[in-house]
């Protein structure tokens, strides 16, 4: 799992002042598979919470609409209505950030993780040697909420918090392999940009990619989603056989070859079963 850097534009807010809005070099992927309709009032307040809760805020109106999928008029009466019961926190000029009783639900989420989620991490890098990455399925993409640095030299540029694709990493392909048909078409539906060179780009590549991962049990991230890394991932399913994550180890290409990340992937389905329960 790793980053990407995108640039921005400026934007307006309804009153003309500039909207709220991610830091340069950090923009929220607009959603541009659903229509700005879709969802109840409901859905669209806890997709507008993701949009500000995403890593480089606080975030511009415009770009929090985009991200969420609804119309920006909507976005600012629903920013306004959180903001006054302390979701959201608006800022001075004009840009939307985390309030103080989200933080503190995030807070509470946090320390309520089951002990043994560390364990079978820390279990499955001292089995690689690698960094491990686990990850939950969010909408349209994946957020990173752990991740276990490698004792090597390098480092990766994911991070905890991070919302990443699903199309070019291990976790989302295998995530995407559990997935019915019908769910998938959906996502697929609001396109595959590349990442890299070797980015699945089409529908028809992707889909014979996710058959080679239902008949093998794991994905694997072939500086798909950034150059130089690769990755392995397994589906985490809850007790109804639905994914709800997954989990991946992460090399960097010119230290291990391709057969030596594929042989992690008896110890990687093995945390990823002992996950499933946790989840």
């Amino acid at each position: 799992m790793t980053g990407a850097h995108e640039a921005h534009d400026h934007h307006s807010g309804p009153d003309g002042s500039p909207g709220p809005g991610p830091h340069p070099g950090h923009r929220p992927a607009p959603r541009t598979g659903r229509t700005s309709a879709t969802g109840t009032a409901l859905e669209k307040a806890m997709r507008i919470l993701e949009a500000v809760a995403a890593p480089g805020g606080p975030h511009r109106l415009t770009d929090v609409a985009a991200a969420a999928a609804v119309p920006k008029s909507s976005a600012f009466r629903i920013l306004a209505s959180l903001a006054g019961q302390g979701f959201v926190r608006p800022g001075s000029d004009s840009r939307y950030g985390a309030g103080p009783r989200l933080r503190s639900l995030s807070a509470v989420v946090g320390a309520d993780e089951p002990a043994g989620i560390g364990r079978i991490l820390g279990e499955l890098r001292k089995a690689t040697g690698q960094t491990v990455h686990l990850a939950l399925h969010t909408g349209e993409s994946l957020t990173c909420i752990r991740k276990l640095e490698a004792d090597q030299p390098f480092r990766t540029a994911s991070r905890t918090g991070m919302r990443m694709p699903l199309h070019s990493t291990a976790i989302g392909k295998a995530l995407l392999a559990h997935l019915p048909a019908p769910e998938v078409q959906a996502l697929l539906a609001a396109g595959l940009p590349a990442r890299t060179p070797r980015t699945l780009t089409t529908c028809e590549a992707l889909l014979a990619e996710l058959e080679a991962v239902r008949a093998c049990g794991f994905a694997v991230d072939d500086e798909e989603n950034e150059p130089a890394i690769r990755c392995i991932g397994a589906a985490v399913l809850d007790a109804s056989g639905r994914p709800v994550g997954g989990v991946s180890v992460t090399t960097v290409t010119f230290l291990v070859p391709r057969e030596q990340l594929e042989a992690y992937a008896p110890a990687l389905l093995a945390a990823s079963r002992a996950l499933g329960p946790l989840l």
